[in-house]
């Protein structure tokens, strides 16, 4: 061993590592990618399987579908893409897709006992909610959102794409955020969301106003309604559209990630046989 004099250097013993769960950085290596990154990144890469994206893929091909029966409607082409786009678009496509995109960044993780795997990790659960959100949003904001814009253009009324696309922008960021909530409520969470867009949406909602401000359907539709120079057909009485549809939107957003942030604090991670 090698003695060191008085003036001599001596190697300085190298720090010790911080304590766990402390925001002191880590000095030398790599890096360390922000928790929220990380997550919005893993609900991209392994969230989504092949079979979510064929489904996507097929939803979206049944927009651009869609927007062609204009032309073989016999009524002017507002008409006629005002009819498509309540019974098919906003009725049909938008909430499909979004359950598809919905369920599998949280609820089929949940059923198939991978996300206790999460759960047990270091990282605030108002984190992981918003970026399992966030990672769903961006999916449909690449997919979704130019379909249906671009089934405007094929049904001959491409001044409907803008308000389109920011009516399924809206829409998209409600219904994602209502699944995700689902999923860590109930456990067969996909049953529960399609009674909800198919009972609660479509049956109740249709007929009750009251009920309609609380759907991403209805709202997202009223959203278009009110931005498209020709949507005064769709208009509903009593329900927030245009700009006040894109607020209310907002606020069930914001709702449903607060209660998952909140149920995500207080559930217990179960396998997938439980």
């Amino acid at each position: 061993m090698t003695a060191f004099g008085p003036g001599d250097w001596a190697p300085s013993a190298a720090p010790p590592p911080p304590p766990p769960g402390s925001s002191m950085p880590v000095t030398g290596g790599a890096p360390i990618r922000s928790p929220f990154v990380a997550v919005v990144m893993y609900t991209l890469r392994a969230c989504l399987p092949a079979r979510r994206w064929f489904a996507l893929v097929a939803l979206c091909i049944g927009a651009l579908l869609f927007g062609a029966l204009t032309g073989v409607l016999d009524a002017p082409a507002s008409r006629g893409f005002g009819d498509i786009a309540e019974h098919a678009l906003f009725g049909l496509i938008l909430p499909l897709t979004c359950l598809a995109i919905g369920d599998a960044v949280l609820g089929a993780d949940v059923r198939a006992g991978t996300f206790q795997l999460t759960w047990l990790s270091p990282v605030p659960f108002w984190v992981v909610a918003l970026g399992r959100w966030l990672g769903g949003w961006l999916v449909a904001l690449v997919t979704l959102m130019p379909a249906m814009a671009l089934a405007a253009y094929i049904g001959g009324v491409p001044d409907a794409a803008g308000p389109m696309a920011i009516a399924t922008a809206a829409g998209a960021a409600a219904y994602i955020a209502l699944f995700l909530m689902l999923g860590v409520l109930v456990r067969r969470s996909a049953i529960w969301a399609l009674a909800v867009v198919l009972i609660g949406e479509r049956l109740v909602g249709s007929e009750l106003s009251g009920v309609g401000q609380l759907s991403p359907m209805w709202e997202a539709e009223q959203t278009f309604a009110g931005l498209w120079e020709h949507g005064d057909r769709l208009l509903r009485d009593g329900m927030p559209h245009g700009g006040s549809g894109i607020v209310r939107l907002v606020l069930i957003t914001a709702v449903c990630l607060g209660v998952a942030t909140w149920r995500l604090g207080r559930m217990r991670p179960f396998s997938g046989d439980d």
